[in-house]
C-alpha cells in the first residue's frame, strides 16, 4: 500500500531554505505543506509556488497539527529552540548545520533529545553525495586495507562577506563541520586534533579574527592521519577532492566537472572549464538525496541520516580545532563519553 506523502513544515526561506523548498517540492514523497520565516515575504514567494500555507510564526508551523516533521534552516541561534519545540511536538527534525556555536548549548539539548526518542538529524549532506559515499563504502569494506591516511580538501570559490563572518562562528564552526562530519563517516575514532590557520587574503578575517586558511590534523585512535585543507578562495572554482590511502591502494575522489569538453590549441592543451562556483550546484544531488533519506527516518524506516549525535561530534571537533590554532596545542578529544580536553604539545 503507498504511503502518503510526509508533510513538511519548513522553517527558514533564505539561500539553502530555497533549496530544500525545492527539493521537497520535487520529491514524489513528500509535500511542503507550511513555510515560516519572519521575513515573511520570503516564505510568501515559496507559498505561492509550492502551495504551502504561509506564517511568519514557527511556532504556528509546529503547533499546526499539519505537518508529521521539521525542517530547519533558519539562522543558527535559532536551531536550539526549534529543535526543542519540535521534539516536544513529537515532529521528527532534520536540521541545517550546526546545531549551535555554543557546544554547551548543545549538551544541555541532548538528554531531552535522547530521551523523547523523537528523531533528529543533521544536514551533512556531503554524506550522501554519490562519489564521496561510494569512495567510504569501498573504504569500509577493506579494498584499500586498514585506512592509514585520508585527506580531504575543501576550498570556497570566494570568502563570505565580512558582516557574515562576524556572526559565522569562524572558519572550524562554519566552513570545516562539514570536513569534520566527512571524517568522521570514514573514521568515527578520533581522538586528537591539532590546527592551524592564518589570515592571508581576507579583510573580513582579519576584522573579525577569523582565518581564511586553515589546515587541521586529526588522529583516529588506530592510528589513521586525516589531514584537512582549507580555503575562503579558489581561482578554479568549488574545490572539493578527497584521497583515502592504505597498504593496499588508494582511492581519490575528484571534482565534479561542469563539462567534459575540453580544449586543445596554442595556448592551453585539454584545457577545461573551471569547477562549479556554488556548493549548490556542486551537491545538488547530495541534497535530494539527503531528503530521502530522511522520510524513510520519519517514515520509521532504516535511515543512514546524520544524528544530533553526529552534529554533537563535529561541534566538539570544530572548538578543538578553534582552540588548537589560537592557542598553538594540540587537544586530545573523547567523541565517546562526550568530553573533551586539550592535551600538552604545540
Amino acid at each position: 500500500m503507498t504511503q502518503p506523502p510526509v508533510r513538511i513544515g519548513l522553517i527558514g526561506t533564505g539561500r539553502i531554505g530555497q533549496v530544500h523548498a525545492a527539493s521537497i517540492a520535487a520529491d514524489p514523497g513528500a509535500t511542503l505543506a507550511w513555510v515560516a520565516d519572519p521575513f515573511i515575504a520570503g516564505a510568501a514567494a515559496i507559498g505561492e509556488r509550492t502551495g504551502a500555507r504561509v506564517t511568519d510564526s514557527a511556532e504556528e508551523l509546529i503547533d499546526s497539527g499539519e505537518v508529521d516533521a521539521v525542517l530547519i534552516a533558519s539562522p543558527t541561534p535559532t536551531h536550539v529552540d526549534l529543535i526543542e519545540l519540535s521534539v516536544r511536538a513529537g515532529l521528527p527534525v532534520l536540521c541545517e548545520k550546526p546545531i549551535d556555536l555554543d557546544i554547551a548549548r548543545v549538551e544541555a539539548l541532548r538528554p531531552l533529545v535522547e530521551a523523547s526518542g523523537v528523531p533528529v538529524a543533521l544536514g551533512f549532506n556531503r554524506r550522501f553525495d554519490p562519489n564521496h559515499a561510494a569512495a567510504r563504502a569501498r573504504v569500509a569494506a577493506g579494498e584499500i586495507g586498514p585506512l592509514e591516511q585520508l585527506i580531504i580538501i575543501s576550498r570556497d570559490p570566494a570568502a563570505p562577506p565580512a558582516d557574515y563572518v562576524a556572526v559565522s562562528g569562524g572558519i572550524f564552526r562554519d566552513m570545516t563541520i562539514h570536513d569534520f562530519d566527512m571524517a568522521r563517516f570514514f573514521a568515527p575514532d578520533i581522538v586528537s586534533v591539532s590546527a592551524t590557520g592564518s589570515q592571508a587574503f581576507d579583510p573580513g578575517a582579519r576584522a573579525h579574527g577569523d582565518f581564511d586558511t586553515a589546515v587541521t590534523t586529526l588522529r583516529t585512535g588506530s592510528g589513521a592521519v586525516i589531514t584537512i585543507v582549507n580555503s575562503r578562495h579558489s581561482a578554479t572554482g568549488y574545490d572539493q577532492r578527497i584521497e583515502a590511502f592504505g597498504p593496499l591502494g588508494m582511492l581519490q575522489v575528484g571534482n565534479v566537472q561542469s563539462s567534459t569538453v575540453t580544449f586543445s590549441g596554442a595556448s592551453a592543451v585539454e584545457a577545461r572549464p573551471p569547477y562549479p562556483e556554488f556548493f549548490l550546484e556542486r551537491y545538488a544531488e547530495a541534497y535530494s538525496a539527503e531528503l530521502r533519506e530522511f522520510l524513510r527516518l520519519v517514515r520509521g524506516e532504516a535511515s543512514t541520516s546524520p544524528s544530533f549525535e553526529d552534529g554533537w561530534a563535529a561541534l566538539v571537533l570544530a572548538d578543538a580545532a578553534q582552540r588548537s590554532a589560537t592557542e598553538g596545542v594540540a587537544v586530545a578529544v573523547d567523541l565517546g563519553s562526550g568530553e573533551h580536553g586539550a592535551a600538552a604539545g604545540s
